[in-house]
């Protein structure tokens, strides 16, 4: 969300950003409503002044006896204007508050142009694509003929898109989970945190899923919604909050359920864990000053890269082009996991950059050592990584021509030295 002083002092630096996304122009509209809501706070304003003077002269009037009938005619007049425009305030300011909250963040000057995932840009990529003496497997042909993937069974208590994992795929699931958090807060300083997985739409505004994604969250009737990813709780820990610049970066990790609707994906892998409207997921987030988070999304991307370099999964790095970045980014960057079993690389993580774009919705802010001056902190959030998705890419990767599964070697302890999934 921006602060419309900033669009009033550089509309087409924002029109030109904007742009970018392939939005037309908006700064003009912006502005107008500003300009009208102004007009109307001055008046109001003047109208207040006029009402105390007048009921000065008023006063003045009855202490010496004379008429102030008119006088009294008049401030009824101001009071009735005033009710109009404080109406007409409070109209304009939730109209113009709406569409600010609206509209996406503004790319970074380095964010390349584009409109769409074909305009992306490879900057890395790592790991041999494995080679097979046999046709691989979709994840899910692997998962139900080893008896340890049941779609049919979630079908019965819940619908489409969600899945049961039994035995060794559970155990799998909860394995990486464990990896992931122990690497995270272990070896990089980031704080593990137990969420909750019901919050209120502020929580979800702070954080830009609301307003304008509702469509892909799942309400309760209590008004509370299920988070569709751990940034939601974990970002929201300094909603409200002055933290002390010398305590920043704050890092935080949390293994969560997200759930989503996945509005607008229908056709779209129907079949298999890629999509589910349930699935968990280790999120990272990072609070920092302006002046730390370009270089912190690069180490929050370079520790889920980590992720799945332990795991021996091959991947690639990919620079978000303006048109393909999320609502609330400024900078994103993709990691895409090779799936054999599809033959193509798919995301599997999710590092953004959002500025203080977050920040100023949630009024979190920094202020630096003996300077009494704040600033809104810079949010960043990163999956790290999405534990089924991961679960998909090792089965594929690390499938065996009689339909086993090779435990990676960093996961062999987290499975109490089992090495192999088998069908039982």
């Amino acid at each position: 969300m921006f602060d419309i002083k900033a669009i009033r002092e550089n509309p087409k630096a924002f029109d030109a950003a904007w742009a970018r996304r392939g939005l037309t122009p908006l700064a003009a509209d912006f502005i107008a409503l500003d300009e009208d809501l102004r007009a109307k706070q001055t008046e109001l304003q003047d109208c207040q002044s006029q009402r105390n003077d007048a009921s000065k002269t008023i006063g003045i009037f009855k202490s010496k006896g004379q008429d102030a009938s008119k006088i009294i005619h008049e401030v009824g007049d101001i009071k009735a204007r005033m009710r109009v425009l404080e109406d007409e305030v409070k109209v304009i300011s939730i109209r113009l508050n709406d569409k600010l909250a609206k509209i996406e963040n503004i790319p970074d000057d380095d964010v390349p142009n584009g409109n769409s995932e074909e305009d992306n840009v490879v900057v890395r990529q790592w790991g041999e694509l494995p080679a097979f003496d046999f046709i691989p497997k979709q994840h899910f042909d692997l998962g139900e003929e080893l008896g340890k993937m049941d779609f049919d069974g979630a079908v019965k208590m819940s619908g489409a898109r969600f899945v049961i994992l039994r035995s060794d795929l559970a155990k799998l699931e909860r394995a990486l989970a464990a990896f992931m958090l122990d690497m995270h807060t272990t070896e990089f300083g980031y704080e593990e945190v137990s969420v909750p997985l019901l919050v209120r739409n502020h929580a979800l505004f702070g954080t830009s899923q609301l307003p304008k994604f509702e469509e892909d969250l799942f309400k309760t009737t209590s008004d509370h919604y299920l988070i569709p990813t751990g940034e939601v709780p974990l970002t929201n820990l300094v909603r409200e909050s002055i933290v002390e610049e010398e305590k920043l970066p704050l890092r935080y990790t949390c293994l969560s359920s997200c759930f989503r609707s996945e509005a607008g994906s229908a056709g779209r892998d129907t079949r298999g864990m890629i999509r589910l409207h349930q699935f968990q997921k280790v999120e990272m987030v990072s609070i920092t000053t302006p002046e730390q988070s370009e270089v912190e999304l690069e180490r929050m991307t370079n520790i889920a890269e980590e992720v799945l370099k332990r795991l021996k999964l091959p991947h690639r790095t990919v620079l978000l082009c303006a048109g393909d970045m999320g609502f609330a980014a400024r900078k994103t960057y993709d990691l895409e996991v090779w799936l054999p079993g599809q033959n193509a690389f798919r995301e599997i993580s999710s590092c953004s950059n959002t500025g203080d774009f977050q920040a100023r919705r949630m009024k979190a802010r920094s202020r630096p050592k003996n300077n009494n001056k704040t600033q809104f902190v810079h949010t960043l959030n990163g999956s790290g990584l999405a534990v089924g998705r991961t679960l998909v890419a090792v089965l594929e990767n690390f499938q065996q021509a009689d339909g086993s599964i090779v435990v990676p070697e960093v996961l062999i302890s987290y499975m109490h030295g089992q090495e192999v999934i088998k069908a039982t």
